[in-house]
């Protein structure tokens, strides 16, 4: 098949681009700065916060379009709010360019709409979207209201998955973009002081391969119409503390984490744990990897490409 993604040079695009392509699928990406992982995906450089909806490629047509490019730190826009908006209006054009086409689309959605709702587990049918905790949040639930709109007035096909830390490889680009395990992993390796804000934090991290399993059996799914429509969460379905995966990583190590613990900060989540009976049973999701074996392995691929 044919799979256009936006956002191709970050961790999902990257890993999901390779992926398909390992398999024989045709992928062209779309991102504002070249692919510094891989040459091996071929990539239309646009910006799409300021493109218009006949910027995007027009001379071929496909059948799935994943849609990921965002700005993806929380904190990074409760201080740069203006990125948020700029994140609907990205989601907006990819979607009125499926419109226009017909084109099926997948949407990177993120736990952070369901908001600091402390369940024990979360199903997708909890998100509440008069309560948004952050710009991102509210970005994304943006992105999601009107990827729904969209299917009622239009017919368009869709599935909008929500992810939940996802790591493991393509991630260790810190000076570009801060993630909580590469950014842990690298300032415990060399005995620089870290900081946590949130001691008790719960979140459920998922471990790149099965991520892109699932996102995978997402686009299979929705090019078959064999599931549409739905909104899914993918991610390990288990919680882990942030002071526990501290430990996980200064264990792996060998080396022993010079922490602090401060409070968690404005628009943060501080527990969330993911249902994912939804993915089981409609993707025959099965993540294999809990964070006692992903970091190792985190760990390990970095020392490979000699981040560490």
């Amino acid at each position: 098949m044919r799979v256009l993604i936006t956002g191709s040079s970050g961790q999902i695009g990257t890993n999901v681009g390779l992926a398909l392509q390992q398999r024989g699928d045709t992928v062209l990406g779309i991102d504002h700065r070249p692919n510094t992982w891989t040459d091996r995906i071929e990539t239309v450089l646009l910006d799409l916060a300021k493109a218009r909806v006949e910027d995007l490629p027009t001379g071929q047509a496909f059948d799935v379009v994943l849609h990921l490019a965002a700005y993806a730190k929380v904190f990074e826009l409760v201080e740069y709010p203006e990125r948020a908006m700029d994140n609907a209006k990205m989601c907006f054009t990819v979607l009125e360019y499926c419109r226009r086409h017909q084109t099926p689309i997948i949407f990177g959605s993120s736990r952070e709409v369901y908001g600091d709702i402390h369940r024990h587990i979360t199903e997708e049918r909890e998100a509440d979207f008069v309560v948004a905790e952050s710009p991102y949040s509210a970005s994304k639930i943006a992105g999601e209201a009107f990827i729904y709109s969209y299917a009622e007035c239009y017919d368009l096909p869709y599935l909008v998955l929500r992810f939940s830390n996802v790591y493991g490889r393509y991630d260790c680009d810190i000076d570009r973009l801060e993630r909580v395990i590469p950014l842990f992993i690298r300032r415990i390796n060399t005995g620089t002081p870290i900081v946590v804000f949130g001691r008790e934090k719960v979140l459920d991290f998922t471990f790149v391969d099965d991520c892109i399993a699932g996102v995978v059996a997402a686009i299979d799914a929705l090019v078959r119409r064999h599931v549409n429509q739905q909104t899914i969460n993918i991610a390990f379905g288990q919680g882990a503390t942030l002071m526990d995966l501290v430990n996980i990583i200064g264990l792996a190590l060998g080396k022993e984490p010079n922490v602090r613990y401060e409070p968690s900060r404005a628009g943060e989540v501080t527990r969330y744990v993911a249902d994912i009976t939804k993915a089981r049973q409609l993707l025959e999701y099965d993540p294999q990897t809990p964070l006692t074996a992903g970091v190792p392995r985190a760990i390990r691929w970095q020392r490979e490409i000699g981040a560490l």
